[in-house]
């Protein structure tokens, strides 16, 4: 039996660590080859070049596309020039690996302009985490557009998987399949809390702050909302460690490094890092007091860890929450009271919404059905559901 070559897109650190468990299940399977493209910051030394890592996990890196912004640059210009000059390199990925099938995660620019190219070339996408809504940045617009662009939709939780039927998609199409994170966080084997401190040559205080704050590249505000979070750590007593992890690559990151790195100058309780990889985030978000700001990982993984999350602004607005969530708006009170109230919180009963850890068995099934009658034109050839 022919094998079906599905090439994997990974753009940066954090859908790396959704994708590995699937991309592990595709190269275990024997009816299914891999291909691993790797883009965007994952080529950049400013973000930690964590092309090294997906080398280091095993996994051969059959094409890497450049899609990145120059150094220090974060205008919306120069994103908008990142895609387009991706768009070339996607294309001659694809015509070199000549894949099967594109799997996908998420919602950002890099991955659009992927899928975009993938479609203009007769390769049929397969999408994990469509369906979701996320208010405070243009991912949201990105995300259902990978949607309308794919053939195979693996959502991770159910509300999202009837939001894409709605946005037509068809029912057999759509496979409730859960969040690869999870299986990511069942898997793994966590470093103690001795261990983090000689990996990251520090020594944590009695808590621990885990701390992520991306752009909002819909709102002019989020900046603000980050100097109010600072002032707020500021305040904190010596018995807080904080550590944050750099933000992305979006218009606007580079400024917010510099906020982050002004502040941790200024305060022996702080540090940076550009990127801890998928094991010591986890390990430290396992051992956290509370994760803190706006990324994803703060409403996806660290219910699972039944862990405490200040979700803070509308980045992630309208994303399904757990127990273990406080959403807060940016105000100086505003992060305090929900910071104060996110510690309090005993989060030993939290039950995440995104599933079980068995996420990418779910997709490999799907996969290897597909691999046995495989039809390019059939895959292709989407009607538009009417709810």
């Amino acid at each position: 039996m022919k094998k079906l070559k599905v090439a994997v897109l990974t753009t940066n650190r954090a859908d790396y660590g959704l994708l590995y468990y699937p991309m592990k299940a595709i190269e275990a399977h024997p009816a299914l080859e891999l291909r691993v493209i790797a883009a965007g910051a994952h080529l950049s030394k400013q973000h930690g070049y964590s092309l090294d890592k997906i080398e280091a996990d095993g996994f051969a890196v059959a094409h890497k596309v450049e899609a990145l912004q120059p150094e220090g640059d974060d205008s919306a210009h120069a994103a908008a020039q990142a895609a387009a000059r991706a768009s070339l390199g996607y294309a001659d990925a694809y015509r070199a690996l000549k894949p099967d099938l594109l799997m996908v995660l998420g919602d950002r620019f890099e991955v659009l302009a992927a899928c975009q190219t993938a479609l203009i070339m007769s390769l049929p996408i397969a999408h994990i985490a469509g369906g979701d809504l996320t208010l405070g940045a243009f991912d949201d617009s990105f995300r259902h557009a990978i949607t309308k662009l794919s053939h195979l939709h693996f959502p991770t939780n159910e509300r999202a998987a009837k939001l894409l039927v709605q946005m037509g998609e068809e029912p057999d199409r759509v496979h409730l399949v859960g969040s690869p994170g999870i299986d990511y966080i069942k898997s793994m084997r966590y470093l103690s809390r001795t261990q983090l401190e000689e990996s990251l040559s520090i020594r944590f205080r009695k808590k621990i702050l885990l701390t992520t704050f991306h752009p909002e590249t819909l709102s002019g505000e989020w900046l603000t909302s980050l100097g109010n979070l600072l002032q707020v750590f500021s305040e904190l007593d010596d018995e807080h460690s904080i550590v944050f992890t750099a933000p992305n690559n979006d218009p606007g990151g580079a400024e917010a490094r510099k906020l982050m790195e002004a502040f941790v100058s200024s305060h022996s309780n702080a540090h940076l890092f550009e990127n801890l990889g998928s094991t010591r985030y986890l390990s430290l978000m396992s051992h956290s007091n509370c994760v803190v700001g706006n990324s994803s990982s703060g409403l996806y993984e660290a219910p699972a860890l039944k862990v405490a999350t200040l979700n803070i602004g509308d980045r992630q607005a309208d994303r399904l929450s757990a127990s273990s969530v406080v959403n807060t708006a940016g105000g100086i009170d505003a992060i305090r009271q929900g910071l104060a109230r996110a510690l309090s919180l005993d989060c030993s009963e939290t039950v995440s919404p995104y599933g079980d850890g068995n996420a990418s068995q779910r997709i490999i099934d799907v996969l290897a059905n597909i691999a046995e009658e495989y039809d390019v034109g059939k895959l292709l050839r989407k009607r538009f559901h009417h709810v």
